[in-house]
């Protein structure tokens, strides 16, 4: 078994940063991507970024170009910097990790942008 913890969260005015990390109990876990999602309210999870083994990167609708993905200098943690951010980037966002045993969530952190 294996938990993630989401942190970074917080209230951002429009055009801010954030930097948000996941730290996975253990590393080694045998992960095929590590991906972030967003939940607005109201609104189905979908997928933000993600992080394959290989390094290869896939970032989804507005992500793209203002959102990064990347390893930590820890090999069980991850951390999406997240750049210009907008009222519709509102909402909790998620690291998830599929692996052969099923795919691990975090609790999310809540990602709050001010117009």
């Amino acid at each position: 078994q294996v938990q993630l913890v989401e942190s970074g969260g917080g209230l951002v005015q429009a055009g801010g940063s954030l930097r948000l990390s996941c730290v996975a109990s253990r590393s080694g876990f045998g992960w095929y991507a590590i991906s972030w999602y967003r939940q607005s309210p109201g609104q189905e999870r979908t997928l933000v970024a993600q992080l394959r083994p290989s390094g290869g990167t896939v970032y989804k609708g507005s992500a793209e170009g203002r959102f990064t993905i990347s390893r930590g200098d820890a090999s069980n943690t991850w951390h999406l910097e997240m750049n210009n951010l907008q009222p519709d980037d509102t909402g909790v966002y998620y690291c998830a990790a599929p692996t052969n045993g099923g795919t691990y969530w975090g609790p999310g952190t809540q990602v709050t942008v001010a117009s």
